[in-house]
Formats: structure tokens, sequence, C-alpha cells
């Protein structure tokens, strides 16, 4: 790993884990925001939401961004959290559910793929007839919502933030692009779709050639794909460390 330069698209104050823990393996991480955390254009839906938060079975959170979102809404609108003891919260990934307990709401599943049927199958007792809160980034893929309906729930999604791609991004590429880099980590769709917009604003090539890309898990490796860029390989584990373990992975295969 020693020397390996690794491309971190996260948002700016998200970057820090990631690129510690590849320093710790003597990789050189090369941050490039391609993700800004915004509020909702309008706070409407989300506030009526959380207002009938206690008419939920489920709240399901796809993100830390989410989660603190949810929770920076709710002290605004003067809403206790956590949540009434009827409603469960399934957390996506670990590192919602660490930043779920943290904002102190007690997670009742986290399913064990970053995929929606992991989610579909986990949820106790079946979906069919219950009522499921999406909170979640505007403009996300549909594959969660879509599976939950299917399955029989109703499905209420709220988009409880915006990303947006930072104005710097495309300058910030082409400066790595020059250095170069040898693979690029992407923790979600968003970090995908961002990074082309930037690669296209710049007019850079894309997929990058000779870039391995990281995926954190199924529905970010579909995008990738989508985009015409084949994973080089994907994460086991839908967080940081199954990120980092992937990238040693790749290198070590």
């Amino acid at each position: 790993m020693a020397g390996k330069r690794v491309l971190v698209t996260r948002a700016l104050h998200q970057a820090g884990k990631l690129s510690e823990g590849l320093r710790a393996l003597g990789a050189k991480p090369v941050e490039v925001p391609v993700l800004e955390i915004r509020t909702p254009t309008s706070f409407a839906p989300l506030d009526a939401a959380l207002r009938r938060l206690d008419t939920c079975d489920w709240l399901v959170l796809t993100s830390a961004n989410s989660v603190r979102a949810l929770v920076t809404r709710a002290a605004v609108l003067g809403i206790a959290l956590p949540q009434p003891g009827s409603i469960k919260v399934a957390a996506v990934g670990e590192g919602t559910a660490e930043a779920t307990r943290e904002a102190g709401l007690r997670v009742s599943f986290v399913p064990a793929k970053y995929v929606a049927e992991s989610l579909v199958e986990g949820l106790a007792g079946g979906v069919a007839g219950q009522r499921i809160l999406l909170a979640r980034a505007a403009v996300a893929r549909d594959v969660i919502p879509d599976a939950l309906r299917e399955a029989g729930a109703v499905v209420d999604v709220v988009d409880a933030y915006r990303n947006v791609m930072p104005e710097a991004a495309p300058e910030l590429l082409l400066r790595a692009i020059a250095e170069g880099f040898d693979a690029a980590t992407f923790t979600s769709s968003s970090s995908v779709t961002h990074l082309e917009g930037a690669a296209r604003t710049a007019g850079i090539a894309w997929p990058f050639g000779g870039v391995a890309a990281v995926s954190i898990g199924p529905i970010t490796s579909a995008t990738l794909r989508d985009l015409g860029w084949e994973p080089a390989v994907e994460a086991s584990t839908s967080d940081l460390p199954g990120l980092i373990a992937a990238f040693v992975r790749y290198v070590q295969q």
C-alpha cells in the first residue's frame, strides 16, 4: 500500500476518517470533495414527516447525514427525540447505525448488506401493511423504496438534505489528475455522479484510465456501471472499514 495514491471523494467534513485509515496503511489520500451537504430546498415535507412520526411503524435512515438532518430539524421544531416507543429504526450501514445511536435513538435493525433485498427481508415481521418513513438525500436512487412498496409497505420518502457539487471540485480534480492517483474510492451513488459531473465540467475523460474504482457497496457499484465504470473491487461490508479492506484486497490481488 505504501506510496499508493487514492482519491477520496467524500464531503470535506467527512473525509477525515477515510483519509486517516488510508494513511495508516501507508497510502496517500488525495482529497477532492465532490459532495457538499445542504438543507433541502423546502423544509415543509420533512417538517410534516417529523410531526407524524408517531404514525409510522419504521423509520429508515440511509446515512449519517440523514440522521444529523433529522435530529437538527426536530430540535428546531421542538419535537422530542428519541422517537415514540411504537416506532422502530432501521439504519442502513454500521456508520449510519453508529450516528443513530449517538443521536440517542435505539436501532432495531441493521441489514447485513447495503441492498434493498437485505433491508426488506430483515425487517422484523415483514413489511406488508407497515407504514415506513424513509429519510434520505434528495435525488437518491429509488431502489429501496421501490422494493419496500413491492413487499406491501406504505412508504413515505422525504428529502432530509441535499448533496450538491462544490464549485471548486472540477479545478481540484484537474490538479489531482495532473499529479496522478492509483484508485478512486466511492462511498455513495452521489459520489459517483458528482465526480463524473466534475470530470465533465473540467473536460477530463471518464472513466479515468488506469485508475481502479473502489466501491462501498452494490448500489454504488450499480451507479458506477450505469456511468460506464466497472468497479475493480466492492466492499464486503458497506462502511468505511469495509471500503478500506476492499482497497487492501485490490492491491494484494
